[in-house]
């Protein structure tokens, strides 16, 4: 896909996520068994990752979203180009300060 089209998607895919997050997830009581959020990964994955991974590496965070499941530090993976984008973050535990 073409950088200006996968960005553009992208924004128009984020869209919905931003309004949920604005809107929706601050009335209802916090229920995430991940960190980072559901969300917060997506719109990660897709800046990281483009539209069309990144919807597939949200399809399945939210596969993996069940009771049965201990939850836990679920960062998105690297890009498979190996390089960093500027609104990458670093790869670490944020919830103990521990780099990996």
């Amino acid at each position: 896909m073409n950088g200006a089209v996968s960005t553009a998607v992208t924004r128009v895919v984020s869209l919905p996520i931003v309004a949920y997050r604005r809107w929706i997830s601050p009335a209802i009581p916090n229920r995430c068994r991940f960190y980072p959020s559901c969300s917060a990964y997506t719109l990660e994955a897709l800046s990281s990752h483009g539209p069309v991974r990144g919807i597939w590496l949200s399809l399945r965070r939210l596969g993996r979203c069940h009771p049965f499941h201990p939850g836990g530090y679920d960062p998105v993976p690297p890009s498979r180009s190996g390089k960093r984008t500027a609104d990458e973050p670093s790869v670490g535990n944020e919830m103990t300060g521990v780099r990996q």
